[in-house]
């Protein structure tokens, strides 16, 4: 079983490779990107490393693409997009997912979370567990400095979503937002 696994994660991961520098449309590369973070996730649980592969999934596939994903929608803003949905059923299936997703989280919130602290309104859920570093690091993380960490999440959204007004702001005074200077250009006219 592990052969084949490894087998299929290093496809992924070289298919994900080439999509990223094949890919015309910037977004459609940062969703290959992904892919191969994940992939190599993978690879790295097949050689128990659970810590590192968490690592990779939570910072690098999460964390650093959104970063990459804000970036190519603030460079790509004087562009026109078509407001068409391409794929007619895309619209009902997100709500669908997102709805599922808030079940799951509002139902997780009443048990035993994976660190196996208790939450305010939960009892303990016997048994599951990682074992190794990764349960070590998961319940210091989410006990001793678990409000450390929200507020950090908390921080960092903040200072996305300055960034954005700010590179919003700056691109509707009316004029253009150009880096050629006008005045090297009006001798050139002559």
């Amino acid at each position: 079983m592990i052969p084949f696994l490894f087998f299929v994660a290093a496809a992924a991961t070289l298919a994900g490779g080439l999509g990223v520098v094949l890919a015309r449309n910037p977004v459609h590369s940062a969703l290959f990107l992904v892919m191969t973070l994940v992939s190599v996730a993978v690879l790295f649980l097949i050689q128990d490393a659970e810590l590192v592969a968490a690592v990779q999934v939570i910072v690098y596939a999460s964390a650093i693409v959104v970063l990459f994903l804000f970036v190519i929608m603030l460079l790509g803003v004087d562009r026109q997009e078509s407001m068409r949905d391409r794929i007619p059923y895309q619209r009902p299936a997100a709500i669908a997912l997102g709805v599922i997703l808030l079940a799951q989280l509002l139902w997780l919130a009443g048990h035993e979370w994976v660190t196996g602290q208790e939450t305010a309104s939960g009892v303990p859920i016997e048994g599951g567990g990682f074992g190794g570093n990764v349960e070590r690091v998961a319940r210091v993380l989410f006990t001793d400095y678990m409000w450390a960490f929200e507020i950090t999440a908390v921080l960092l959204v903040i200072a996305v979503v300055g960034a954005v007004v700010l590179a919003r702001r700056s691109g509707q005074k009316g004029e253009p937002v150009d880096d050629v200077d006008e005045a090297a250009t009006e001798g050139v006219d002559a």
